[in-house]
């Protein structure tokens, strides 16, 4: 067994400031946000930003699911340690569901019901980045007029399968993209569009 590598350097003030910066850029989307890096780095192939994500939002209430390749190393057991968070074989049972390689389709995951519709999954899906790649389009709410990001890495039918998750409103699946320290989030009420 490997000896686990540390979270956060200041665990308190490192998680708050992740959750602040990701509660940013959540409520305006196309913003990227530079997150707080844990003192070492993660298991791989969990990356930065995703610890990050992870040690700011994930805790004994929340359960993750993991793609294969995040659940094949040591990823499962530093979440455990690290967040308490119970690690789920199904996606759909996820609160927030972690993927490197090979996300869920987002209408597996949990989108909430019509009466509570913010107890709906999270996607945290690692990209190659959050400033370069294609461009993207996003409309919405916290957004004035439109705003472009650029995106590389992404799956051939994300934007098909956000359309889909965008029609379920306001059910459906929050996503968090994140590459290096940075992450750019994407309600669900977010219309994503190749630009």
């Amino acid at each position: 067994m490997t000896a686990l590598t540390a979270g956060f350097a200041d665990p308190v003030r490192d998680a708050q400031a992740a959750f602040r910066a990701l509660l940013d850029a959540m409520a305006r989307p196309g913003t990227i946000a530079t997150l707080p890096m844990p003192a070492e780095p993660p298991p791989a192939p969990l990356g930065p930003a995703g610890a990050a994500v992870a040690l700011g939002l994930c805790d004994a209430d929340t359960p993750v699911w993991l793609d294969a390749r995040l659940a094949a190393g040591g990823v499962p057991a530093w979440l455990r340690f690290h967040c308490g968070c119970p690690i789920v074989a199904e996606a759909g049972a996820a609160a927030f569901a972690f993927a490197d390689d090979a996300p869920p389709a987002l209408d597996v995951l949990d989108a909430g019901s019509d009466l509570y519709p913010d107890h709906s999954a999270t996607l945290v899906l690692h990209v190659a980045s959050v400033s370069a790649g294609a461009p993207l389009r996003l409309s919405g709410p916290g957004i004035k007029d439109a705003a472009q990001v650029r995106v590389a890495g992404l799956p051939m039918d994300f934007l098909a399968q956000r359309a889909a998750n965008r029609n379920r409103y306001p059910r459906g699946v929050d996503c968090i993209l994140v590459a290096g320290s940075q992450a750019l989030c994407l309600p669900r009420s977010t219309v994503v569009e190749a630009a």
